[in-house]
């Protein structure tokens, strides 16, 4: 009888369906996100960027970006303005890094200079949208702890709601 309640014992606390925390739940649905989105390369993109103030007046910018997958470190990005002429020729480069903060910089055609996006400045304004700096970098696994919510359904589809927290 005994060996039998040992076996038992032991087939639970080894079995891999064994209860996992919310944090653990979330950080798997995180990498199998970054699995599956793995593989592209690179990516050309034309964009156009619609800007809305209060009054509903819309200010329209065209502009490109070019990315670069980079496995053993985060991804990379140069987003070019087109239009309109005030931000004609503005460029933005991004060296998304796993461990580390991200390289982030500006080219001002006005200026004919380069500024470097500081660590501090990452949660400003992107050229007078609502994006952030930050906001234009690659997702990596190790910048945030992960917690699973729940199930839910959106728009018929059954996905994941899952918390990120920053490092």
């Amino acid at each position: 009888m005994k060996t039998i309640l040992i076996s038992i014992a032991l087939g639970f606390l080894l079995n891999p369906c064994f209860a996992k925390t919310p944090e653990e739940i979330g950080l798997e649905i995180s990498e199998e996100v970054v699995r599956k989105d793995t593989g592209w390369l690179d990516s050309q993109s034309e964009l156009k960027m619609i800007l809305r103030n209060r009054s509903g007046d819309e200010s329209i910018r065209q502009l490109r970006m070019n990315n670069l997958e980079v496995n053993s470190d985060g991804d990379k990005s140069l987003t070019i303005f087109d239009s309109p002429a005030d931000v004609k020729g503005t460029a933005f480069l991004s060296y998304t890094h796993a461990l580390v903060p991200d390289d982030q910089w500006l080219f001002l055609p006005a200026l004919k200079r380069v500024k470097r996006i500081s660590s501090s400045n990452k949660s400003g304004p992107f050229l007078g949208s609502e994006f952030a700096f930050e906001d234009l970098n690659s997702f990596e696994i190790p910048k945030y702890k992960y917690k699973y919510l729940k199930d839910e359904a959106l728009d018929g589809i059954d996905c994941f709601v899952v918390e990120l927290y920053p490092q």
